[in-house]
C-alpha cells in the first residue's frame, strides 16, 4: 500500500484484520509508525517496497489524483518487473487510468483502476469496490478486494478505465 493517508491507511487495517500481509510506504514517518503498530510492514522507498515483496508483486496506489498518482507510477515503471501488478485506488480521471494501462502494457505490468467508496466508515463496514483492468488481474487481486468490501460490494465494471468511470458517475 502506497499512501496512508486516511483511505490507504484504514484499508491497511482492514486488509490485515482479514489475514492480508501488507508492506506499506509512506512520505510521512509517522504514518508508517502507526501502519507497522497495526502488524504491516514499512519501507522507506519504492525500491524497498519492490524487494520486500515476492514476485509476482501486487502495489496498491492511494494517493492524490495527478501529478501524485503519475510521479508514482513513473517511479514503480523503473522498479517493477513483467508480471506485476498496479492497482490505483485513488480518484484519478478515468481517461488517465486508460492511458496508465496503456502505458504499462509494454513493459508487462498490470494495471487495475479501483473507485473506491467508504470514506471514514470504511474499516469497519468495508469499501465498495468498482474495478475495471483484465480479468486476469483482477482474479489476482479478488482476495483483497472480497476482504476490503462489504458483502456484495465488489464489482468488476470492466476493462481499464471503467472502474474510476463508475467511481465518477457514484460521486
Amino acid at each position: 500500500m502506497i499512501g496512508l493517508g486516511r483511505m490507504g491507511g484504514n484499508m491497511t487495517q482492514r486488509l490485515l484484520k482479514h489475514g492480508h500481509e501488507v508492506v506499506v510506504y509512506d512520505l510521512n514517518d509517522d504514518a508508517r509508525a502507526t501502519a507497522v503498530g497495526h502488524g504491516a510492514t514499512a519501507v522507506a522507498s519504492l525500491d524497498e517496497l519492490r524487494d520486500a515483496l515476492a514476485p509476482p508483486r501486487a502495489v496498491w496506489i492511494m494517493v492524490p489524483s495527478g501529478s501524485p498518482t503519475t510521479a508514482t507510477i513513473d517511479h514503480l515503471v523503473q522498479v517493477l518487473d513483467a508480471g506485476d501488478l498496479i492497482v490505483d485506488g485513488g480518484n484519478s480521471n478515468f481517461r488517465s487510468s486508460m492511458a496508465n494501462a496503456d502505458r504499462l502494457r509494454e513493459p508487462g505490468i498490470g494495471f487495475i483502476d479501483a473507485g473506491v467508496s467508504g470514506g471514514v466508515w470504511g474499516l469497519a463496514e468495508g469499501y465498495c469496490l468498482m474495478v475495471g483492468g483484465a480479468e486476469r488481474d483482477v482474479e489476482i487481486m479478488r482476495p483483497a478486494f472480497e476482504s476490503l468490501a462489504p458483502e456484495n460490494g465488489f464489482a468488476h465494471v470492466g476493462p481499464s478505465g471503467a472502474g474510476h468511470f463508475v467511481k465518477m458517475v457514484h460521486n
